[in-house]
């Protein structure tokens, strides 16, 4: 077993919740609608939980996603990683579209452990396949604890590369791919950039990164002091890290496929978009990640939301916060999607 990396509290003050005062009013009266509906995930309920959000959960099916005629919608099975399953591919773009379109290569949150590539095609059809006239392709990797690192980093791997080598098939343009996630997802996408890169794959336009989950460590001043119940608290966290990493969790050679956070080389990767709310666990790591792009030489936008918390704009989607933080979002795609594509 390798050396685990220690996680001191900083300044000897033990870890606490956010205050209310840093939380965006509308946003706070939102979470408290929510009572105490929304329990911490812990190792000993994970598996009672994933049950539930599987029943809870929306996961609308490919005759629903395609609006009465509005978009295109397929499933598709793909070779996944060597010894692996089939990866599962949903594929949908605005109906009626000729010539190849942008893509946006979509991953999934919900901890690693929760979540369908399915539940998230609505949002992405609405707010930017419809509008910016792009592709999306919704990977379907799979869960832990079942399948821990760097199984479903594999199966995303293996859907883009297959998307990559069937561009003429999808009706999708190879130079103008997009990858994205939000929360787990935004921290596999930012992880499949590095593999990508590393591996000679298919070169992304862009990273489109959502409140990512990168550092498996919990060590930043945001992470012990930020932890806000019934968003994301610190209990749900490590258990979604020690979920995906098992025995690995904490390790201090940890690979940056498994926590991009590790990564010590950020240089040749695709432009970033990150953003990430004020009042979350994750906000440091990600004003880190922005900047260690920076220092490499890399493009990377950082948007830190005042009084966001964790996923503010999926549990408050009307808040004013919300509508400026998915107005962004949009502007960045549109920039990038008329930028020339890297060359090979």
């Amino acid at each position: 077993m390798s050396a685990r990396r220690a996680s001191p509290e900083p300044r000897g003050v033990p870890p606490r919740e956010a205050s209310a005062h840093l939380i965006d009013p509308e946003l706070a009266a939102v979470l408290a609608s929510f009572g105490e509906a929304r329990e911490p995930v812990t190792p000993e309920n994970l598996a009672e939980w994933q049950r539930r959000d599987a029943a809870a959960r929306p996961r609308p099916t490919a005759g629903s996603l395609r609006a009465d005629g509005l978009f295109e919608v397929t499933e598709l099975s793909v070779p996944g990683p060597r010894n692996g399953p089939d990866v599962t591919l949903v594929s949908a773009r605005p109906s009626g579209r000729t010539g190849p379109l942008p893509l946006l290569y979509y991953l999934h949150g919900g901890g690693m452990f929760a979540g369908n590539a399915w539940s998230v095609l609505p949002r992405l059809l609405r707010d930017w396949a419809l509008p910016l006239e792009l592709a999306v392709i919704s990977a379907e990797y799979r869960l832990a604890p079942g399948a821990r690192y760097p199984e479903p980093l594999e199966d995303c791997y293996a859907g883009l590369v297959w998307a990559a080598a069937h561009a003429d098939e999808l009706g999708v343009d190879a130079e103008r791919v997009v990858i994205g996630g939000k929360s787990a997802g935004g921290g596999l996408a930012a992880a499949l950039a590095l593999l990508t890169r590393d591996r000679g794959g298919p070169r992304p336009l862009g990273q489109l990164l959502l409140c990512p989950m990168l550092d498996d460590r919990a060590d930043t001043f945001s992470s012990r002091h930020l932890s806000v119940p019934g968003a994301l608290d610190r209990t749900t966290n490590t258990t979604a890290w020690q979920a995906y990493l098992g025995d690995r969790h904490g390790d201090a050679d940890l690979p940056p496929y498994a926590a991009a956070a590790r990564a010590t080389d950020l240089s040749g990767l695709p432009p970033a978009y990150i953003d990430v709310g004020s009042a979350e666990m994750f906000r440091d790591e990600c004003v880190a990640y922005a900047n260690g792009i920076w220092q490499a030489g890399g493009q990377a936008e950082l948007h830190v939301w005042p009084g966001g918390y964790h996923g503010f704009d999926t549990l408050a989607p009307q808040a004013a916060l919300s509508r400026d933080a998915r107005g962004a979002r949009t502007r960045w795609l549109r920039r990038l999607l008329t930028r020339p594509g890297p060359t090979t």
